[in-house]
Order: C-alpha cells, then sequence, then structure tokens
C-alpha cells in the first residue's frame, strides 16, 4: 500500500487517456427556416478548425434541398480526437403547408437511437461509433412577434427526444433591448406551452462564471459571418454596416462566443450525457414496452435483443405464453370428456333392448 493510500486515485486518469484514445463522437442538427443563416453558422463555428483544402467541398456539400443531409468532420487538438457531424435540414418550414414537416426529422433521430440500440446489443459493443443527436439548434426568426406556431409544435414533437437549443438568429437586426425583450418572451411561451429545453444545468461542483452565462443568455442571439474584415489592424469576421461592423466573436455583439465554447467546450460531454441517460433511455424503454405489448412472437419475428435484464423478461413472457397455452388444451380436453359422456348418456336412453318372442 503507498502512503497516500491504497493507490486507486489515478482511475479516473486512466478512464480519460483511454477516452482520450479512442476519441469523441458529437452530433449537431441544425433546424430552422431558410434564410436564417443556419450554413452560415456552422461555417463561422468551425472555419478556424477545418482544413482549408477540405472546408469548402465539405459544407458546399449540404444542397438547398429538403431532404436531411449531413457531413461529419475529424479533428484532432493536443492528442484529443473529435468527430463531428453537423446534420442540415435545408427548406424546413418553407411549405404552404408545413403540417407534419418534422416527422423526418423525427425519423432521422429515431433510426439513429435504433442504430445505437442494436449495435449496443451486438457483440462487437467496444467499437461503437455514436451517431446520435446530441444537440438540435432551432433557429428562430428575430422579426416574428415570440413564437410561431410552427416553433411550438416542432419543439412539443421533438424536446422528449433530443436536446433544443432555440437560438435566435441574425440577432444583430435586433436593438439590445428588443433582443432582451425577445428572450424574455420567448422563454415565458416555452414554459406556457410546457416545452422542455436544453438550458446548460450542469450539475457540477465546478460551475464556473461561463456556464452560469451560458445559462442565463439562452435563448442565445447570434451571428453568423463568412467575411473577414480588418478593424485596427486585427483580422475580424463581422458583418458590415453603414455605421460600423459587428463582429461575429465580440461577446458585446452577440452570444456567439458563448454557443461555441458552449457546444466545443463547457457543456458537450453534459450534452452527450443528457442524450444518453434521457432520451435514448426514454426511446429504450419504449422499444421495450412495444415488444412485451406485441408478445414473444414479435421479439421473434423481429431478431431484437435488448440484453441479459430484458432477455430474463422476454423468456418470462414466452414461458407464461406456454402455460397459458397448456391449460388451455387441459381445458378442451376436459370439454371434450365431458361432451362424449353426454353423448353416450343420450345413446343409451333412444336404443331399446327387443323382446323375447317365440314361434
Amino acid at each position: 500500500m503507498s502512503e497516500g493510500g491504497i493507490g486507486f486515485g489515478g482511475l479516473p486518469l486512466i478512464v480519460h487517456k483511454k477516452q482520450f484514445r479512442r476519441g469523441f463522437d458529437f452530433t449537431i442538427m441544425v433546424v430552422g427556416e431558410s434564410g436564417l443563416g443556419k450554413s452560415t453558422l456552422i461555417h463561422t463555428l468551425f472555419l478556424n478548425e477545418i482544413r482549408p483544402d477540405r472546408a469548402k467541398p465539405a459544407f458546399e456539400s449540404i444542397k438547398q434541398t429538403v431532404e436531411i443531409n449531413k457531413v461529419t468532420f475529424e479533428f484532432e487538438e493536443k492528442g484529443v480526437k473529435l468527430r463531428l457531424t453537423i446534420v442540415d435540414t435545408p427548406g424546413f418550414g418553407d411549405a404552404v403547408d408545413n403540417r407534419n414537416c418534422w416527422e423526418q426529422i423525427i425519423q432521422y433521430i429515431n433510426e439513429k437511437y435504433s442504430k445505437y440500440l442494436e449495435d449496443e446489443s451486438g457483440l462487437n459493443r467496444k467499437n461503437i461509433v455514436d451517431n446520435r443527436v446530441h444537440a438540435c439548434l432551432y433557429f428562430l426568426n428575430p422579426s416574428a412577434h415570440g413564437l410561431k406556431p410552427l416553433d411550438i409544435e416542432f419543439m412539443r414533437e421533438l424536446h422528449e427526444s433530443v436536446n433544443i437549443i432555440p437560438v435566435i438568429a441574425k440577432a444583430d437586426t435586433l436593438t439590445e433591448s428588443e433582443l432582451r425583450a425577445k428572450k424574455i418572451r420567448v422563454l415565458r411561451e416555452i414554459r406556457e406551452n410546457g416545452i422542455k429545453i436544453y438550458t446548460g444545468d450542469i450539475e457540477d461542483e465546478e460551475d464556473n462564471d461561463e456556464v452560469q452565462k451560458v445559462r442565463a443568455a439562452i435563448p442565445l442571439g447570434i451571428i453568423g459571418s463568412r467575411t473577414i474584415f480588418d478593424v485596427n489592424g486585427k483580422k475580424v469576421r463581422g458583418r458590415l454596416y453603414p455605421w460600423g461592423i459587428v463582429e461575429v466573436e465580440n461577446g458585446d455583439h452577440s452570444d456567439f462566443p458563448l454557443l461555441r465554447n458552449m457546444l466545443i467546450r463547457t457543456h458537450m460531454q453534459d450534452l452527450k450525457d443528457a442524450t444518453q441517460e434521457i432520451h435514448y433511455e426514454n426511446y429504450r424503454k419504449r422499444k421495450l414496452q412495444e415488444t412485451v405489448v406485441s408478445g414473444p412472437s414479435s421479439e421473434v419475428s423481429t431478431g431484437n435483443s435488448f440484453g441479459f435484464a430484458e432477455l430474463a423478461t422476454t423468456t418470462h413472457l414466452v414461458q407464461k405464453a406456454k402455460d397459458q397455452l397448456l391449460l388451455q388444451k387441459d381445458q378442451e380436453l376436459v370439454e371434450m370428456k365431458r361432451q362424449m359422456e353426454l353423448l353416450q348418456a343420450q345413446l343409451r336412453g333412444q336404443v331399446k333392448v327387443p323382446e323375447d318372442t317365440t314361434v
């Protein structure tokens, strides 16, 4: 035994090293009306980290269609590997009739949960690639008065399946007081409609001022831009107006720095944990309940497996079904026997014994 104790104090470091070697998977989905700057924001968030020779072709592959598109990037920083997947939903909410326009998005999210459940129940569990959606950036129109009916319906449909982070797009089109009033209005309407959003509630003793700032700023007012300007000899990304330049990465101009740090540094693991412990577990329980309700025959036909606990449950259901079938057969035999005895009694009552006659 070492002087300082038994010696397991270094286990967290060992676990961290193993995780660093494996790398991290993180998926961000962006949803909102066309023209709110979804693709521009993604450019702005990761432009510095993406190599110039692959940045342009990768993002240009996100076409303006109604299909769900995804692009995956691999980064490495100080020996830590990150596989980042961006899921874009161009054209969302642009139709004349937007009823059920979120079904494709829900289907995509559930497909990733289903694939993860299948991989988790398989033999090669060590090499599972986590393609589940960990964060959904929902873009709100800055010109709208609060939430639109589509905003409410979308978040209602998805808040049980994914971490929704509402962001107010093109926040530079609002004055400081207008932006503050819009945030208050949006939060009030979210509460009134019973919508659950991700508010950055990290339960940790090490919560710092930056985490508190993120929590207080939601919904985040963000600005995106690919244009670089020279401001006092410093290269900055921003948007040019007749009265000056709005700097994207200036915290006094927008909440963009908070959003970037939130997604990449302070809240990434918390978003992954919330996906695993809340949304994925809810999905997993629903699938298990569906399997139990549909009976053992459905379990055999679908070939789903849910681990040892679920296997025991399924085995119990199969045995219970067999017992019920045997009991039913016994009851049928008893009834058949009763019917035979009744028939024999009737036959004995109808047949007469012939009388003796003399010739």
